[in-house]
């Protein structure tokens, strides 16, 4: 298989299950706003065709196959865990005020707040009304239970490292191991739960589903930072110029984290003047470049995302599983983790 393949694996069944949630709802309104947010269709509610990534799906229904179950199996959770994903989205753009999000214009930026609100919230019910489907394939009920629990547990893990990041904004003194700990959340927990609840929808040992949490919780890690370095050094597609549009919002992005606590002198004074402006114009933007360079930001920044992406392989070569499956979960690893700088 090849690596964008492993991204859009069982897409199409996973988007037929999420149409059973999604369509012929009651108001309308409400439900042409998540089929928008999904790609699906445009403003007027025309078709179109696009779509997210669902990596976390499939990682989830990766899992299930690398303990030894059938991948569809574990279909509503995948389902479940998008539905969570994409209610933090929603939530996320209203929180920064972003009015743009896959090159569209976002939920809350054509609907107001107050509806892009209701859409993300009925994603997140939508999320369990999803995943207690298991039952409907096969799963007993405490597994269901158990699956509940774990989805619930990570959205809150999410929900607390989005509060973290937002904390972030009115701060320069953000210590490096607290950053980390807050994409563990924020990023982390739910690349975790994917792969927990895939294996347990499989089947898997105990010690296998632990296993395949952590290792989705590392590369969730690892995942985190390479696009915090995208939002810096990362390379717009049609124009080819660099975007820094994380140093232009004032982001406190790992990048910038490192920069503050390991700079001196004018250069600190410099960075703290910059990120205490209401905006910022091009030379602040160049300025701010020019001192992680001088600092080796983004060096830091990939041997961080190398360890972590290091340290989920390691794990997942020490579980008791194994064939095309396991191949597949390594794949998506790269790919995941590949500069495109």
């Amino acid at each position: 298989m090849d690596k964008p393949a492993a991204f859009a694996l069982y897409r199409e069944e996973l988007e037929d299950t999420l149409r059973d949630l999604l369509d012929d709802g009651w108001p309308p309104l409400l439900y042409r706003m998540m089929r928008y947010h999904l790609g699906w269709e445009d403003a007027d509610g025309n078709p179109t065709s696009g779509r997210g990534k669902a990596l976390r799906p499939a990682l989830c229904l990766l899992a299930c196959e690398a303990v030894g179950g059938n991948w569809r199996t574990a279909l509503p959770a995948a389902a479940g865990v998008e539905l969570v994903h994409n209610f933090s989205l929603i939530h996320d753009d209203i929180q920064d005020q972003d009015r743009e999000r896959r090159h569209r214009p976002t939920v809350w930026s054509l609907w107001g707040r107050a509806q892009a609100i209701n859409a993300g919230d009925s994603m997140f019910s939508l999320a369990r009304l999803s995943l207690l489907r298991l039952s409907e394939y096969g799963l007993d009920s405490g597994t269901v239970i158990e699956a509940a629990r774990v989805l619930d547990a990570a959205a809150l893990d999410m929900i607390e490292g989005q509060c973290l990041d937002l904390s972030f904004e009115d701060q320069l003194d953000i210590g490096l191991d607290t950053y980390l700990k807050m994409i563990s959340k924020k990023t982390g927990a739910l690349f975790g739960c994917s792969l927990r609840l895939g294996a347990l929808a499989g089947g898997g040992d105990p010690e296998v589903v632990e296993g395949l949490d952590q290792f989705g919780r590392c590369l969730g890690i690892a995942f985190q930072v390479r696009d915090d370095m995208l939002g810096i050094w990362g390379m717009e597609v049609h124009m080819g110029k660099p975007l820094a549009n994380d140093i232009r919002r004032r982001k406190k992005s790992l990048p910038i984290v490192y920069a503050l606590a390991n700079s001196e002198g004018e250069m600190r004074e410099r960075l703290i003047e910059v990120y205490n402006r209401p905006s910022l114009d091009e030379d602040d933007v160049s300025d701010v470049l020019a001192g992680l360079e001088s600092l080796g930001a983004s060096e830091y920044c990939y041997r961080t995302a190398k360890d972590r992406k290091d340290e989920a392989l390691a794990g997942l070569d020490a579980l008791d599983i194994s064939g095309k499956a396991c191949d597949e979960l390594r794949e998506v690893a790269g790919f995941l983790l590949e500069r495109e700088f």
